[in-house]
C-alpha cells in the first residue's frame, strides 16, 4: 500500500523543500520505492534532485489540471529507487485554472487513484501557501509532516496551519493525520531556539519529532550541485539528522499502521 505524506508550511524559508528532498532520499536509501511530487512553482525540489529544465516536459502542473498521469510525469533521479514528478513556473497558473474545475480540491487525489507505479511512499513538497494547490495535497494525503523553523513568528503560522488541517480532515479527507512536526534550523547556541522548542513540545507533545534538524552550511550548498544533502555530504550534521528523522518516521509509520489495523478489526 502506498503511503502519501505531504510536507506543508505556509511560511517560506523554513526548510520545507530540504526536508521533503532529504526525507525522500533517506527513505529510498533504506530500500523504499519513493516518488516526490513537486507542487511548488519554484521547482526547488526538482532542482535539488538534479532534474534539469529540459527533463520537465511533463510536470505536476499537467497532473493537477488533468492533462497527464503521475506515471507520465515521474522522472527517474540519479538516486536508486527515487523518482520525482517535477514542477515548473507553469504551476503558478494552476491556482486560477483550478477555480473553474468541478471538485477542484480532489484533482490530485484522482490522479493518485490511477497510479500504476509501485511506490511505497509519495512525498509531496507543497508551495509556501494554503491555496488550492496545498488543499489538493492535503486532500490526497494520508499524513502531514510540518517543518517548523525555530523562531517566534513560526508559532503564529503553526496555529493557522493546524486549523486548516482540522478543517480538511472534517470536510474533505477524514483519514488525514498529523505525522509530526520537525524543528528545523535548530541552533543550540541560541536561547530563543530552546524556548521555541519548549513551547512547541509543551503544546503538541508527542506530535513533535524527537529529532531536530540543525543549521548546516553543507545542506545549503547541496541544492546548487543538484544533490540532496545526504548524497552531497553524508557525514555532515544535517544529513545525519535526516537519517535519524527517517528512522523515527518509519517507527511512527509502524505505530500508525498498527493503530489502523486495530481500528479496522
Amino acid at each position: 500500500m502506498t503511503r502519501v505524506i505531504c510536507v506543508v508550511n505556509q511560511k517560506g524559508g523554513v526548510g520545507k523543500t530540504t526536508t521533503a528532498v532529504n526525507m525522500a532520499t533517506a527513505l529510498a536509501a533504506i530500500g523504499k520505492q519513493v516518488l516526490v511530487v513537486d507542487l511548488d512553482p519554484q521547482g526547488n525540489a526538482s532542482t535539488g534532485l538534479g532534474i534539469d529544465q529540459s527533463q520537465r516536459r511533463c510536470t505536476s502542473y499537467d497532473v493537477l489540471i488533468g492533462n497527464a498521469t503521475l506515471d507520465a510525469a515521474a522522472v527517474k533521479t540519479a538516486i536508486p529507487r527515487l523518482w520525482v514528478a517535477p514542477a515548473t513556473i507553469d504551476l503558478s497558473g494552476a491556482e486560477i485554472e483550478l477555480v473553474t474545475i468541478e471538485r477542484r480540491e480532489f484533482q490530485l487525489k484522482q490522479a493518485f487513484a490511477s497510479v500504476s507505479g509501485d511506490w511505497d511512499y509519495v512525498v509531496i513538497d507543497c508551495p509556501p501557501s494554503l491555496g488550492l494547490i496545498t488543499l489538493n495535497a492535503l486532500t490526497a494525503s494520508d499524513a502531514v509532516l510540518i517543518p517548523l523553523q525555530c523562531e517566534f513568528y513560526a508559532l503564529e503560522g503553526l496555529a493557522h496551519l493546524l486549523k486548516t488541517i482540522k478543517l480538511v480532515k472534517a470536510n474533505l479527507n477524514p483519514r488525514l493525520t498529523i505525522h509530526g512536526v520537525v524543528l528545523t534550523m535548530y541552533d543550540r547556541r541560541n536561547k530563543l531556539t530552546e524556548q521555541i522548542e519548549e513551547d512547541v513540545r509543551g503544546f503538541l507533545g508527542e506530535d513533535v519529532y524527537k529529532t531536530v534538524i540543525p543549521r548546516n552550511v553543507r545542506m545549503s550548498e547541496a541544492p546548487s550541485h543538484g544533490k540532496p544533502a545526504l548524497v552531497y555530504d553524508l557525514k555532515c550534521s544535517g544529513s545525519q539528522a535526516y537519517l535519524q528523522l527517517a528512522r523515527e518516521l518509519i517507527q511512527r509509520e509502524k505505530q500508525f499502521m498498527g493503530d489502523h489495523n486495530k481500528t479496522a478489526a
